[in-house]
């Protein structure tokens, strides 16, 4: 019996409403996704070399952008820290339209007094939009930063596009 290789991992550069999106995969599932910050990406100057999951990624993000889906239905693989890979799943459950607040996730968690590291593994999400960390606000429904793109401009593109409420 011959093993199975590895599949080959992908990179696809998407334009969007909020910029430029370059996505990651590992060849089965979506690993990475970056928003381009003041236009540019990391992979700027890479060549795309698309996988089956990262055309229907594309396909998928070109459906929410207009207005036409509410959720994602492609593969992650989240790698992180036991703490973050908590926070990410409690990411994966808020949906469209709704929000938590940092002391939510913190509690459901078991960690009701880790607001700060809350928000560290909410910035350290890999894949934001596929695991909605902008639908994360403070307990008074204020905007307090945002890691993607060009951050809180980026935050408030997609608060706004899914009708939720914010200062």
């Amino acid at each position: 019996m011959t093993p199975r290789s590895a599949p080959a991992p992908g990179l696809l550069t998407i334009d969007s409403p909020i910029g430029r999106i370059a996505l990651h995969s590992d060849g089965d599932a979506v690993t990475r996704l970056e928003i381009a910050t003041q236009g540019r990406l990391t992979t700027d100057g890479a060549p795309d070399s698309p996988t089956p999951v990262l055309r229907r990624t594309a396909t998928e993000l070109a459906q929410y952008f207009a207005g036409r889906r509410t959720d994602f239905t492609v593969p992650v693989r989240l790698i992180g820290t036991p703490f973050q890979l908590d926070i990410w799943r409690q990411l994966q459950a808020i949906p469209f339209g709704d929000v938590r607040g940092y002391g939510e996730l913190g509690r459901a968690t078991g960690r009701p007094t880790a607001g700060r590291a809350v928000g560290g593994a909410v910035g350290a999400n890999p894949v934001p939009l596929l695991v909605p960390c902008h639908r994360v606000l403070a307990s008074d429904a204020r905007i307090t930063g945002y890691s993607a793109g060009d951050g809180v401009v980026t935050k408030v593109w997609l608060l706004d596009h899914e009708g939720i409420p914010h200062r």
